[in-house]
Order: C-alpha cells, then sequence, then structure tokens
C-alpha cells in the first residue's frame, strides 16, 4: 500500500472548507460558499489534506446495519470474506451484465496515482469480466482544490475515492451528492451484502442506517487476534553500510542517536559526491511533520489515553525530550535544510541515491527506491533497527491499520449508471475480485500450488525488479488499490523477502490495533474549528522548536504553543474524542 502524507492536516484554506460546512446551512448557500472557497483557493493556493490525530478514524456512529445486510449470508468479522453462493439472487451483478458495456469516471484524491486503466492484464481482465470500462480523474496539483472545485460546481465523477479522514468525505454525505451503498445493493446487487465485511459495515454506517462509503486496507481489533504477520508502516530506518560501518550503535537515547548520526557524518561527509543528510523525515506540511510528531509519539510508546480520557499526546514529556534532542542536533548543523523544504519527489531522488543516514519514516513510501538502491549495491539499502525509545525502554506502539483503512470509496449522484457501479464494488470485494487485484490472471499471472494460490517465479522477479513494468504488463499486487483487503490477502501470503522483507517483519512485534482511538472530529463543529486551528499553528511552531537556537527558546516557544492551544479551548476537543473514543469502544466490543 502506498501511502502519502494521508496523515497531514489541512492549510488555512481547507479550515476555511470547514467553516462553511455548518448543518443550519442550506444546501444552496454551502454551495455559493463553496465557489466563493474556490476562488479563494485559486489565489491562494492553500489546500491540504486533514490529519489523522493519532492512527486515523471516523466519526463514531450508532452500530446499525441494513436489515438486508442481516438478512443475507455475510462474511465472518475477521476481514476476510469469501465467495458467496452464486445461486439465485445471489448471484453477483457483474456475472449477469457483462455483456453491457458501460463507461465510468473514477477520481482518485491522490495527484500521485498515475497507472492508466486498460492498458494492463489486470484492468483489461476486469472491463471484460464486469464490462466497466474506467476513466481514472486525478487532481494535478493540490488534491482539496481539485475534490473542492468538484464538489462546488456539482461535478463529481462516477466513483470517488479519498481518505476517509478528508473533511470532505462527511461534507459529501450531508449534502447528499453521494448514494447510500446498501440501498443501491438492495435495488441493483444484493450479492454485494454477501462479500460486504460485517464488522466494516457496522462501523461505516452512519446513523441513519446507511453506509455511503466502503474502505480498503482496513483491519479490525478481532484480526489482531487472528494474525502475527500483520505489519505496521512506521519503521526507523538507516542505511545499513553506513550503519554497519560505525559499529551498529544503540539508538535508543537520545545521547546514542546524537553520537551515532555524528559518527555517520564524521565517517561519510559525502555520498557519492553529495552531502549526506543525517536526519531525514517525511515532508513539512502547513501543520506539521508526521515523522517528528506522530511517529515519535509511537516509538516512544506515548498513550493514546490516560485514566480513561483521550490523552493530548504532543504534550507528552517523552516527546519534548527527543524534541529537544533533535533541536540539539540543529545546533550542531545536523538537521539539513532539505527535511525542511523538500516534496515527495526530491525526497524520493535522494533516498535512491542513499543519501539520508537515518529516518522515522513509511517503509513501503521508499519500497520503489529500496530496490534501485539493493540493485546496484546489496548493502547500501536501508534496514529497520531499533530507535528512539522512552526513558524507560518500553517496546515501541506501532499502529497497524485500523478498522477505518485508509481510503473510502463512494458513488456520486451524478452517476449514471449505479447499478453498475454498485456490481463493479462487489466484484472487486469479493474473493475473485481480490485474487484479481492481488495476484492477477490464474494461468498467466499465479497458479494453484498445493492448494495454496501462488505467483508464478517469472512474474515475482519483475514485481521484485522492476515494478514499473510490472504495472504496466500485469497490474496486480494491489496496482488498482483501492478496495484492498490486506486481511483476505493474508491467506496468500508469502514471506516477504529483501529488500523489503525486513524492514516489514522488524514491525511484527510491536504492531498494535488501535481502531478505538480513531477518532475525526465533525467537519461542523466548534470542536472541529478548534483543531484546525491548533494544527495549522503546530505546522508554524514545529519548525521552530526545531530550529531554536536555545533550550531557553525552545521553552519559550513551547510555552506560547500550549497557552495559544489553552485560549482556542483545547480542552473542549479532548473531551469531544473521549466522549467518541469511549463509543468506539462499545461499538468495537471492547467495553
Amino acid at each position: 500500500m502506498k501511502l502519502v502524507s494521508h496523515f497531514i492536516c489541512g492549510s488555512i484554506a481547507s479550515h476555511f472548507a470547514i467553516c462553511i460546512g455548518y448543518k443550519t446551512m442550506k444546501k444552496s448557500y454551502k454551495k455559493v460558499a463553496a465557489l466563493a472557497l474556490v476562488f479563494v483557493m485559486a489565489l491562494t493556493s492553500a489546500g491540504c489534506a486533514k490529519k489523522n490525530e493519532t492512527t486515523g478514524g471516523n466519526a463514531v456512529t450508532e452500530e446499525t446495519a441494513s436489515t438486508k445486510a442481516a438478512d443475507t449470508d455475510t462474511a465472518e468479522t475477521t476481514g476476510t470474506s469469501e465467495t458467496a453462493d452464486t445461486s439465485g439472487d445471489s448471484v453477483p451483478g457483474w456475472q449477469k451484465n457483462a455483456a453491457d458495456k458501460v463507461d465510468l469516471t473514477w477520481y482518485i484524491n491522490f495527484s500521485w496515482f498515475t497507472t492508466p486503466w486498460g492498458e494492463n492484464l489486470v484492468s483489461k481482465t476486469i472491463t471484460e469480466e464486469t464490462g466497466c470500462n474506467i476513466e481514472f480523474v486525478v487532481p494535478a496539483g493540490t488534491e482539496s482544490e481539485k475534490l473542492n472545485s468538484l464538489i462546488a460546481s456539482d461535478s463529481l465523477p462516477d466513483l470517488v475515492t479519498l481518505g476517509w479522514y478528508e473533511p470532505q468525505t462527511n461534507q459529501m454525505i450531508e449534502d447528499g451528492m453521494v448514494y447510500a451503498l446498501d440501498d443501491l445493493a438492495n435495488q441493483y446487487d444484493p450479492y454485494w451484502f454477501s462479500v460486504a465485511d460485517k464488522s466494516r459495515v457496522s462501523w461505516f454506517t452512519k446513523e441513519d442506517g446507511h453506509i455511503y462509503g466502503y474502505p480498503n486496507s482496513s483491519f479490525s481489533p478481532a484480526d489482531y487476534e487472528k494474525y502475527d504477520n500483520i505489519a505496521s508502516n512506521q519503521t526507523f530506518l538507516v542505511r545499513k553500510d553506513i550503519y554497519e560501518a560505525i559499529g551498529s550503535p544503540d539508538m535508543t537515547t537520545p545521547e546514542g542517536f546524537k553520537a551515532a548520526v555524528k559518527a555517520a557524518v564524521d565517517k561519510y561527509p559525502q555520498i557519492n559526491g553529495q552531502p549526506i543528510i543525517p536526519i531525514g523525515a517525511h515532508e513539512f506540511t502547513a501543520t506539521g511533520n508526521v515523522s517528528f510528531d506522530q511517529y515519535l509519539c509511537n516509538f516512544l510508546a506515548v498513550p493514546y489515553e490516560k485514566d480513561g480520557k483521550y490523552y493530548d499526546r504532543f504534550t507528552d514529556p517523552e516527546l519534548v525530550r527527543w524534541l529537544k534532542t533533535f533541536r540539539d542536533l540543529g545546533q550542531e548543523g545536523y538537521l539539513s535544510d532539505d527535511i525542511f523544504i523538500d516534496k515527495r519527489a526530491q525526497m524520493q531522488e535522494k533516498v535512491a541515491q542513499g543519501r539520508y543516514f537515518c529516518m522515522l519514516f513509511q517503509r513501503t513510501d521508499l519500497a520503489d527506491q529500496q530496490k534501485i538502491l539493493y540493485a546496484n549495491d546489496p548493502n547500501s539499502i536501508y534496514m529497520a533497527v531499533d530507535g528512539p525509545k522512552n526513558s524507560k525502554g518500553d517496546a515501541y506502539t506501532l499502529p497497524g491499520t485500523g478498522i477505518n483503512g485508509w481510503t473510502v470509496t463512494m458513488i456520486s449522484k451524478n452517476c449514471e449508471r449505479p447499478d453498475r457501479a454498485i456490481q463493479l464494488f462487489s466484484y472487486l470485494m469479493s474473493e475473485h475480485g481480490q485474487l484479481m487485484t492481488w495476484l492477477g490472471v490464474e494461468g498467466t499471472t499465479w497458479d494453484y500450488v498445493d492448494g495454496v494460490a501462488t505467483m508464478k517465479p517469472d512474474v515475482r522477479t519483475m514485481l521484485t525488479e522492476d515494478r514499473n513494468q510490472y504495472n504496466k504488463q500485469y497490474g496486480a499486487d494491489s496496482t488498482y488499490w483501492m478496495f484492498q483487503d490486506n486481511a483476505m490477502a493474508l491467506k496468500w501470503a508469502v514471506p516477504p523477502t529483501e529488500p523489503l522483507g525486513q524492514m516489514e517483519t522488524w514491525t511484527y512485534p510491536y504492531v498494535m490495533s488501535t481502531s478505538q482511538y480513531d477518532v475525526s472530529l465533525p467537519a461542523d463543529s466548534n470542536e472541529m474549528d478548534i483543531q484546525t486551528q491548533v494544527d495549522n499553528e503546530w505546522g508554524v511552531v514545529l519548525p521552530k522548536l526545531l530550529l531554536a537556537g536555545s533550550e531557553t527558546e525552545f521553552d519559550s516557544i513551547w510555552s506560547e504553543f500550549l497557552k495559544h492551544r489553552a485560549d482556542y479551548g483545547y480542552d473542549k476537543v479532548l473531551a469531544a474524542k473521549t466522549e467518541m473514543m469511549d463509543e468506539a469502544k462499545v461499538k468495537l466490543g471492547i467495553k
């Protein structure tokens, strides 16, 4: 799964987008305001995605499900839906209507998604089997600007995929711009209820009793009890050859961390003629940097709750202690200017050059670059090692994917063929569809070996060595990830291999489910307005803390930030999140 900065908050422009969404406004007024917003954002170019506070979440709703879902054979709540009985009304709609060719437009709210439809084996086969041809619509620039423009002009494509955490997700539902999936399934494809995971449907069902978007990459708490090979994407990585050359030092304490960074720079001041970048991180955004706030909290085992209340993790003393450690390194010249200004493209280029010594980073975000390094020199790859720990040396608490998953996909009311759209959903959610998007076409890219679906060796070689060519030729292995069911795919999983395997397996012992903390404040709430103000200020404060000229200056900046948060009324945010956390626990059956 490619995850890109989908845990980051909106800018001031997206803050205005939230402000105009109050339920008390009439829909027509919303659209006028939204059109004005588009004009403002065109001038400011200030949009950006909404950040997950902790690990991701969804506004908690009452545990409801459609009557039809209760009456239909459903999958177990482990997220591993089996192919349903295809007799009578349970015959999949896509099997009955494949001869009826339709074209569907599909908006993907990630500018980096560039794989076309219809040019590789998987997409061609899906079109043949379902009769649905896809035209992707992808933003050329800032995602929120494009999406807000589509919403304001009421020109959403047929299908829409975006992060569950985006404020526009609830906005489209509240404005009646998307279909209820259960209504469409009842009318056009009862088979959908057979392949929809019961726990996910329950979680995403709104207070009106309907579900409007289906998630990908979703794991229920029960999955964490069942599997021991669920990975986190969050890792502390070091360049293998440099780390070993300086003696594989302990980097779990501030003292050991600083000593290791300095030793690496002393021994390797340049990488292939270019300055080494001592410490790498994800890009800085209008609302902070996930490496230095969220990921660091998880490595320091900062709790998500204390005394039954949602915990204010960013104020934890352990986080402050380590931010001061990075400040110390910055004062001595070990925080390169690159990390404060580079965007994803520049970072990918520098990873491929092996210029970073260490980084708190999502391992899948550098998978392609890792393969380049491995091909050039297997010792130059990045590997996961123990990084920052709290003062007690506690084990890491790395979040695996929660029940919210990563994205949701919805069907717009602009779609002229919602019948075929829901049937395509059913196809992609079914075990047959999952086999197609994960492994490809049986007999061509995979075969059953001793009863286990197994990728052909030559295909796996291409996947490992040349992902771009693999996408162009085959298009499996979740190239089309919009409905990827990671829990179901574990039944086909093989032990991960180098150059990516070590980074993944290193996370297994530390993974935990954090679904009960996956809370998202309503976009039209006063608490969300407060949260947005705090997030935007944090985006300004974090670089200042890291670049502070002294610890005294750091303390002054920190104290002022805490005062501003209190003035905004941040205690109201924590109270609201505590209430949502408690509701989530009940819904998940853990309280």
